[in-house]
């Protein structure tokens, strides 16, 4: 059979073909790529086939490319985030030519992902680039700077205020804290970050808006049922024993969004606070989330993340190649990275 020119469109992409095998960058054509959802949770066609223009590199990418992601099943091609234009669609709400951008749905984990010039998707997946936001620094967003969004939305939501007292952000050096700091510190918030880097790093984060940097040990111990009232709020990405340390510290009537389980998925703790001090621990789940609350994050948030503020996060330095991904992946795997990196497609 014969295959029609568009078919046999070919663009470079980042593949993993096996398990504890690192990706590879590769040759593909656009029939390569599903024409139905592979992610179970999300199924249904995928109407839109989109030019790549900029991807990011998060945890779950940084497992994929090192083929060491669970449960992945090769090949997959990463990449959990992807900002492009629309080729084709068979969408109304989407026209040929738009500039569109897509967070989480499976992508880069279960269905291909942004790691390729070309990627086809389902049209209800994408969102149009927000007006006034240049496509690279949606890219410097992600779903990391989006999951960030969205715990500041989720604490607030629960009343905290500036007012309430300091607030702590873990994790604080990785794409979810430093946006978050950028957020709440232009929120008028007193932004504590804890990082396993706090003297290293000290210079970085209060760049991004932290008025105190405190070392992540001093929330790895043996965690009580209550201590001193200390915090507001907080924005977790660690889990474990950090996030056990952190709930009996927290004010009466504090939240605590929690989006993440870099130290571990276990949480040895007691129900003191939240019944003693009615502390709300907020869940942040970012790949399934209905598109009017994606929609209402970016819109409350998005302005607080301008070009020169997203830059302190991921500067020109930071935007990288395909090929330069598993090395990088390895590297944040053993936490050795900053910031957010950019995947740029035409380099």
């Amino acid at each position: 059979m014969k295959l029609s020119p568009r078919l046999c469109s070919s663009f470079q992409a980042l593949v993993t073909r096996g398990k504890k095998t690192p990706a590879t960058v590769e040759t593909l054509t656009r029939a390569d790529l599903p024409l139905e959802s592979t992610c179970k949770a999300a199924p249904g066609s995928c109407d839109m086939l989109v030019q790549v223009e900029y991807s990011t590199l998060n945890y779950k990418d940084a497992m994929v490319v090192t083929g060491t992601y669970p449960g992945m099943k090769p090949p997959m091609i990463g990449g959990i985030d992807l900002v492009g234009k629309v080729v084709e669609t068979g969408s109304a709400s989407h026209a040929v030519g738009d500039s569109v951008v897509v967070n989480g749905w499976g992508i880069g984990t279960d269905h291909y992902g942004g790691y390729a010039g070309e990627a086809r998707v389902r049209s209800d997946w994408a969102i149009k680039l927000p007006e006034g936001m240049a496509s690279k620094d949606a890219a410097k967003i992600g779903t990391a700077g989006y999951t960030a969004m969205l715990c500041a939305q989720a604490m607030m939501h629960s009343g905290v205020t500036p007012a309430s007292g300091p607030v702590l952000v873990t994790g604080a050096t990785g794409g979810v804290g430093s946006v978050a700091i950028l957020l709440l510190s232009q929120l008028g918030f007193h932004v504590v970050a804890v990082s396993g880097k706090a003297e290293a790093e000290a210079d970085y984060l209060k760049s991004l808006g932290a008025a105190e940097v405190v070392d992540r040990a001093q929330f790895e111990g043996e965690p009580k049922p209550l201590g001193r009232e200390t915090y507001g709020g907080a924005i977790d990405s660690c889990g474990g024993k950090v996030l056990a340390n952190i709930l009996p510290q927290i004010k009466h009537s504090g939240v605590v969004a929690a989006c993440g389980l870099a130290g571990g998925m276990g949480l040895g703790t007691t129900v003191a606070p939240f019944i003693l001090r009615g502390v709300t621990l907020a869940g942040v789940e970012s790949v399934f989330l209905p598109m009017e609350k994606r929609m209402a994050a970016y819109g409350r948030f998005g302005p607080l993340l301008t070009a020169d503020k997203l830059a302190l996060v991921s500067g020109e330095e930071r935007t990288v190649a395909l090929g330069q991904l598993p090395d990088l992946g390895g590297q944040m795997l053993k936490g050795n990275i900053r910031g957010r990196y950019v995947v740029d497609l035409s380099l």
